[in-house]
């Protein structure tokens, strides 16, 4: 380094050196919570969400719309992104059911949810069509079940309509809205 004399060099390390002594004492001085007083925009995102710490509950909206509302029961908040796979099944075990075929509505977006908060899908099924023992446009057989398994963070959540009666549809497919926050 031409024109820089020892002492020089010495200054820059010593300036360095307190420098960094000074960032060091500064963030022990923080203390451990530090991070989590961050504002939101820098803290880490929840972990996903998985489906031993989610509940859920159907609420029929319109005749082959269902809204279905997941709950986080579990310790600390997780985030949901996507769309649920949904099954239709019987009132035993939701490893026993018949999977539908989910068409995607909409963008999915991550969704945050804290202890206690939720997030909603709307499932919309092929009607069925008629009173009492109704019947399809297509002509085939209606389907109907007592409940459905909603897939959602690596499990299965078996619902059934509110209220009590059954899901009625015509064929296999199901269209379904990403899960979105409760107040949205």
């Amino acid at each position: 380094m031409k024109g820089t004399t020892r002492a020089g060099v010495a200054r820059t390390s010593t300036l360095w050196l307190a420098t960094g002594a000074v960032t060091c004492g500064l963030l022990l001085a923080a203390g451990p919570g530090a991070a989590a007083r961050q504002p939101a925009g820098l803290r880490a995102p929840a972990p996903p969400c998985t489906s031993t710490q989610l509940g859920a509950d159907a609420q029929q909206i319109r005749g082959s719309q269902v809204r279905v509302t997941v709950t986080n029961e579990g310790p600390e908040a997780c985030s949901l992104k996507g769309f649920p796979t949904v099954a239709l099944a019987g009132q035993g075990s939701p490893d026993r059911n018949k999977p539908l075929n989910v068409v995607p509505q909409g963008q999915a977006r991550a969704v945050e949810l804290p202890v206690g908060g939720r997030a909603w899908t709307q499932l919309t099924f092929t009607p069925v069509l008629g009173e009492a023992d109704g019947y399809c446009a297509s002509g085939a057989e209606p389907t109907v079940a007592p409940s459905i398994v909603v897939g959602v963070g690596g499990g299965g959540l078996q619902v059934a309509p509110d209220g009590g009666g059954e899901f009625a549809l015509c064929g296999t497919t199901v269209r379904a809205t990403a899960f979105r926050g409760a107040g949205s």
